[in-house]
Parts: structure tokens; sequence; C-alpha cells
């Protein structure tokens, strides 16, 4: 299975541990599976929940900047990647 490339990190916000990601292709939702890689970053994980202008979303689509918590340090310019659902 082929994952797909969904976005990219423009900003991590340290303190909350929060992905600031702009949405650049395909659909993400709530209980979906992204891998972020990057030249330190490498690790994948289930979204638990996500935001726009702190407003909680269930889905987001291409252009939509959203806010994804996330379990480890991520980077501006890290690729965000859609993990295909077995």
């Amino acid at each position: 299975m082929v994952e797909e490339k969904i976005g990219v990190v423009e900003h991590f916000f340290t303190h909350v541990s929060v992905a600031a990601i702009k949405i650049t292709e395909g659909e993400l939702k709530v209980g979906d599976t992204i891998h972020i890689v990057g030249s330190h970053t490498d690790f994948t994980q289930k979204i638990e929940s996500m935001e726009i202008n702190r407003t909680p979303v269930q889905s987001v689509k291409p252009g939509d900047d959203v806010g994804i918590k996330v379990n480890d340090r991520v980077r501006e310019h890290d690729i965000v990647y859609k993990v295909p659902e077995e």
C-alpha cells in the first residue's frame, strides 16, 4: 500500500505539541493514521483531534491549515503522508 502525500508542516508549537499543517492534497479525518517524515523526523500516529482556528473539526481538505496534536517533535517542511487503511 502506498502512502498518499497530504500536506506539509508549517509550524510546530512546542509547549502544546501541536503541528500546524497545510493540507495540499487529499482529505484527512479524525481517526486516520498519518506518517510524518523529514530529515530528523519519522513517525506514524493516529489522529485523535484536529482544529482550524481553535475550532475542532472532523475532516479537512486541500487549502486548509489545520492544527494536529502530535506525539513527537516535528519540524517546518516535514512532509505529512496519509497511511492507507488496511
